[in-house]
């Protein structure tokens, strides 16, 4: 087992406020520590601080990033990836007026039916790939294209050969075969869907909203799936305000997403509870509706995390430094809340406490960006600012200068 020691940092953001070097003025909660150094293995965090206070002969093996900031791994909590085709038309209508609406979805289920698990998990691979490459080092990702038990089930083992964070979206909308019988889909969901997929999924996850499910579905649904063992999730207030929101709270859901529509009452539960709000400017961005309003939720002391929402149809992005940019400008959050949101939050979101941070005892998975500072994933959008990415103590991506 090889202890490497990262040294010449210019910044070091280790999600930990108790080791904030006190002059560096950033956000309290990201633990900068300045002219930093930070050591580990192939498991674990095992010490960061201040370069000049590292023990001699602790590593065997030291690099210099020469100046650059090191922050976590991005934890992107939120993705759809297994699916085949593109939305490409789809997106151009929706640029000359046309709005969204969730039942663009359907369009994307016949070719994922229609596609082999192999070309399924070469898009999931890509997907991932091009993800890692961008700095996310813990990526989620839901079933949801296939909406019939075969297929729901293969695309949940597809899934499964490339995170463990994998979810059960057999309630993303209502396919076509079903149309009129809307509450058998239901009962399809939470009965023999589940029971295929549910030794294959981590989470389950139910698309609360116009077009898609209402409350009383949903909670029939994750009920089913708690009763399975697996863990709630939701995306709830994308399109329109609802309860969605508030049934994440009551069933206690790791995270409610989307939530751009969410009342006062809505926020101030959040705010009581230990669900995480995720937001997804991708699918802002791409849709042309209105970003949800960050401030409201750190405000009233809500948990906020960051995702991209890669998907063929409403944020075809994997890149969390893009999302980032957006949540910045036009979210209402600082730099350093969305750094936060993008990494701690992130994991919070997946109820992971290894990762999302450099503690020590923390996993070993980080970045290592051309710039000074953390800041400027904002103030330099659209750059490819992550030099190399470190997962299990191991440099997994990298790029040339």
């Amino acid at each position: 087992m090889t202890i490497t020691a990262l040294t010449g940092i210019s910044q070091l953001v280790t999600n930990d406020p108790g080791v904030e070097t006190p002059a560096a003025g950033h956000h309290a909660p990201l633990g900068v520590i300045t002219d930093a150094a930070v050591v580990f293995d192939d498991t674990r965090v095992l010490w960061r601080g201040p370069e000049r206070e590292l023990p001699e002969g602790f590593a065997d093996a030291v690099v210099d990033v020469g100046g650059r900031s090191v922050m976590p791994g991005f934890v992107d909590s939120h993705a759809h990836l297994a699916f085949a085709g593109d939305r490409a038309d789809e997106f151009a209508a929706r640029m000359a007026g046309q709005s969204y609406s969730a039942g663009g979805i359907r369009s994307t289920v016949a070719n994922t039916r229609a596609a082999s698990d192999e070309q399924l998990a070469a898009n999931v691979r890509r997907l991932r790939d091009e993800a890692l490459a961008q700095g996310t080092t813990t990526l989620e990702s839901k079933s949801g294209y296939g909406l019939s038990v075969l297929d729901e089930r293969r695309s949940l083992e597809v899934i499964g050969r490339f995170t463990a964070e994998s979810t059960f979206l057999g309630a993303h909308v209502v396919p076509p075969e079903f149309a009129d019988r809307p509450d058998d889909y239901v009962s399809l969901v939470a009965g023999e869907m589940l029971d295929a997929c549910a030794p294959h999924a981590k989470w389950i996850d139910v698309f609360c909203d116009r077009g898609a499910f209402d409350v009383d579905a949903a909670r029939t649904i994750l009920t089913a799936g708690i009763a399975a063992g697996l863990a709630p999730r939701i995306h709830a207030g994308q399109l329109e305000q609802g309860g969605g929101i508030q049934l994440a709270v009551e069933l206690g859901a790791a995270s409610a997403d989307h939530v751009t529509y969410a009342s006062d009452a809505d926020i101030e539960a959040l705010a009581s509870s230990s669900t995480v709000a995720t937001l997804l400017p991708g699918a802002e961005f791409s849709t042309r509706a209105r970003y949800p309003d960050a401030r409201r939720f750190l405000d009233a002391g809500v948990t906020v995390a960051l995702a991209a929402d890669c998907n063929p149809g409403s944020s075809y992005t994997t890149s969390i430094p893009f999302c980032i940019a957006v949540a910045v400008r036009d979210m209402l959050m600082t730099p350093g809340e969305a750094v936060w949101a993008a990494t701690a939050g992130g994991a919070a979101a997946l109820r992971r406490t290894d990762v999302g941070s450099l503690r020590v005892g923390a996993a070993p998975d980080l970045l290592v960006l051309d710039a000074p500072s953390y800041l400027h994933l904002a103030y330099r959008p659209g750059v490819p600012l992550v030099r190399s990415v470190w997962r299990g103590g191991a440099v997994v991506s990298s790029r040339a200068s």
